[in-house]
């Protein structure tokens, strides 16, 4: 514990003592609040921290210790719910989900409506793009072809001519044969990157209307924990094409100097989506947009086109700070609980929550067979450690550890379950992605989609490297400290 009495040499014994009883009185007052819905181990980190230096514990905690959006953003967000809840209400139909599914397959997607709003759809047709430039390509000639409007949602955008370029420039001709183009970027994710001010300049003058998801502005009354995000990845055409997926709007290397030195490159997956399923897309987006322009875009969609190009039953799990439960989570926990052979799964960031640790590890103990593919060397050196910690107890339960090789970074996120269930979209294994971050999520369903996802995940395992627990218990002491260090900071949500 740190002692800061010696600070207060020469004051009267009037301050010392003040300070002493505030001191104390911090310590006793946050043993009643911190763990007041917070998960014990949350709860205990923010405890020890507070305990320890409790006048900056308290202040990081009063700026960090809250998950939760504001009143007049969480209000909006149950009314959008309502209104969803309203547009989707014709899309309620038992006999979507076949008879002959197993029990559990209906139990997640009832789960699925009841906590993120959206049934699920049929007649759905879905293309992956795991080639970084193809998949961008694709969402340019997409808005090339936009007669009404042109939705784009991402959490990094960051501009260049390769890549990025040919989106933008489509975006400027949409917008300038009178396509209405609505572009939302994350505050946060995207100001950092090199090029941000001439970016927003180029869309206003292009006649492109854009905001910032989850500003920081406190002078416009506009404040929260500043490390919530709207981490989703969407975009919408005229309610019939639509894109989401792990793909940021951004060079494959993120402008970073180092990704450019080291030849460090980030490998996604974007889904290109028709039918019913690009509706609910789009309402997610319209969702977002409401929050941060008031303005309700419900009217305006192309809902209800009942184009049906393909057979997959899908659907769409937004989460985030905005739902009063941890949607992903709760199906992520459902759906693994209910494997009987399999699980593969796939994350940059794998640091679980206790229920999500305990899944996997019983899964595997089970007998199932359980693989995980992971970055052999993340970009976030606090997460990649916070990650690793967990490694011996999934190595030890029986977990397969494929660690994709070095300097790439895997960023996609998708897991398998059986030969029944598909999972892919914008969230990680994390408790960030879990508790702070807006997610979107899309469940596919039958043995189609699953081989499309499985053959991306033979893809990884070609690149990657099996970690034994033989090579994982020849770490150094220190590289174990700081494992354990990462690991610790991690809760403190």
């Amino acid at each position: 514990m740190i002692d800061f009495t010696g600070l207060l040499d020469g004051w009267p014994a009037w301050v010392s003592t003040l300070f002493l009883v505030v001191d104390i009185g911090i310590r006793i007052l946050m043993l009643g609040i911190v763990p007041g819905n917070r998960r014990p181990t949350t709860a205990m980190a923010w405890l020890m921290t507070i305990f320890f230096i409790p006048y900056v514990g308290l202040a990081i905690f009063l700026l960090f210790g809250s998950n939760k959006l504001n009143s007049r953003r969480r209000k909006r967000q149950l009314l959008i719910n309502d209104d969803i809840l309203h547009a989707t209400r014709d899309d309620d139909h038992p006999d979507l989900v076949p008879e002959d599914y197993p029990e559990w397959i209906h139990s997640a997607v009832r789960l699925n409506r009841e906590l993120g709003a959206f049934p699920p759809t049929t007649g759905n047709a879905l293309q992956f793009y795991t080639n970084y430039g193809e998949g961008l390509h694709s969402v340019a000639r997409a808005i090339d072809d936009a007669q009404h409007y042109a939705h784009v949602q991402f959490y990094i955008v960051g501009n260049d001519p390769e890549y990025v370029g040919p989106v933008i420039e489509a975006m400027k001709r949409a917008a300038a044969r009178g396509v209405h183009v609505r572009f939302l970027f994350d505050q946060m994710g995207s100001w950092r990157i090199p090029g941000y001010a001439q970016l927003k300049k180029d869309l206003t003058d292009a006649g492109i209307e854009w905001y910032r998801m989850l500003p920081l502005a406190p002078l416009q009354w506009r404040w929260r924990r500043p490390d919530l995000r709207n981490h989703r990845k969407i975009v919408v055409v005229d309610g019939r094409v639509a894109f989401t997926g792990s793909q940021n709007l951004i060079e494959p290397g993120y402008k970073r100097a180092e990704s450019r030195k080291i030849g460090r490159e980030w490998v996604e997956l974007l889904a290109r989506i028709e039918g019913p399923l690009v509706d609910h897309l789009d309402l997610v987006f319209a969702t977002d947009w409401m929050l941060e322009a008031n303005e309700n875009l419900f009217s305006e969609l192309e809902l209800d086109t009942r184009d049906r190009p393909g057979t997959v039953v899908g659907q769409v799990v937004p989460s985030g700070p905005g739902f009063p439960e941890e949607n992903n989570l709760r199906l992520f926990n459902t759906l693994i609980y209910s494997a009987q052979h399999s699980l593969r799964m796939t994350s940059p960031y794998l640091v679980p929550d206790d229920s999500l640790l305990y899944a996997i590890t019983t899964a595997a103990q089970r007998g199932l067979r359980v693989d995980l593919y992971v970055c052999e060397a993340g970009d976030h050196a606090l997460t990649n450690h916070a990650q690793q910690s967990y490694y011996k107890s999934l190595l030890d339960a029986g977990v397969r550890i494929f660690r994709y090789r070095s300097p790439m970074v895997l960023h996609t996120k998708c897991f398998t379950v059986d030969d029944e269930v598909a999972i892919f979209g914008s969230s990680n294994f994390d408790m960030r992605s879990f508790s702070l971050n807006a997610e979107i999520t899309t469940m596919l369903l039958g043995s189609a989609s699953v081989r499309e996802l499985n053959k991306v995940m033979d893809s990884y395992e070609e690149e990657s490297t099996l970690l034994t627990s033989e090579v994982w218990e020849q770490r150094t002491r220190g590289q174990r400290w700081l494992d354990n260090v990462g690991r610790l900071t991690a809760v403190l949500q």
